[in-house]
């Protein structure tokens, strides 16, 4: 008698629309007899939209958590990692510059011999970094450094704003950055829009194939240096 008053109850709970979670916090049996109990009681509109919604309030809030915990757990790793990075020499910064432009910049063809340096990208800090490494580690004169700035032809309309950005980044004089490259729009899915997106920005050295041959011969060396037998 006790059992079937107990799921007459739990019948009638489920028909107001309470998930098996709620039911069983007012009627402690197994989940799986729960189930067994209820498995052919169907629910109105109403109340599997309840039931939806508050599922998908509980997921909200467990995503919520899970943000806060990664974001506390990432804040950690960065205070942890940043104390390997400590009084960088002249020389680490050298090196680091060569490695960084060994990735990233433009390097000598055969068949287009005489280029010059020229260093592409969109991250602010990577291209402040390469400034200061050719300026402060290769005693580049400033004089020499000209920019091109490359930009979605649909956001022709904040030219002046991208400009004042990057002159802003740099510490270059805005007129350094009269040379715009405007790209044709094609259908990507891309992240950095709207106020987001900056395009892009390459750093040119004048008169620079020779130093570019050295840039080259020092990545050389790193090579031979490090050479653990790749073929």
């Amino acid at each position: 008698m006790i059992q079937t008053e107990t799921k007459s109850k739990a019948i009638a709970l489920r028909k107001e629309g309470l998930s098996y979670s709620e039911i069983l916090c007012q009627i402690p049996v197994a989940k799986s007899t729960l189930s067994l109990w209820l498995r052919e009681i169907g629910l109105a509109k109403k109340q599997v939209q309840r039931i939806t919604k508050k599922k998908l309030e509980a997921a909200r809030r467990g995503g919520q958590v899970r943000k806060k915990q990664r974001i506390f757990i990432t804040e950690q790793i960065y205070k942890k990692a940043s104390l390997d990075i400590k009084n960088i020499s002249e020389r680490e910064l050298w090196l680091m510059g060569v490695a960084l432009y060994w990735a990233e910049g433009s390097k000598e063809k055969e068949y287009y011999p005489g280029s010059g340096v020229k260093f592409t990208n969109s991250d602010p800090y990577m291209v402040k970094f390469f400034l200061r490494w050719l300026v402060e580690s290769c005693a580049v004169d400033e004089e020499k450094i000209s920019f091109d700035l490359y930009i979605h032809d649909m956001y022709r309309n904040r030219t002046e704003n991208l400009k004042k950005y990057w002159s802003k980044v740099t510490g270059f004089s805005i007129n350094k950055f009269d040379k715009i490259y405007f790209k044709r729009n094609k259908i990507t899915i891309r992240r950095n829009v709207g106020d987001l997106y900056y395009g892009v920005l390459r750093v040119k050295v004048l008169a620079s194939s020779n130093f570019l041959r050295q840039i080259a011969g020092w990545t050389k060396a790193i090579v031979e240096e490090t050479d653990w037998g790749i073929v």
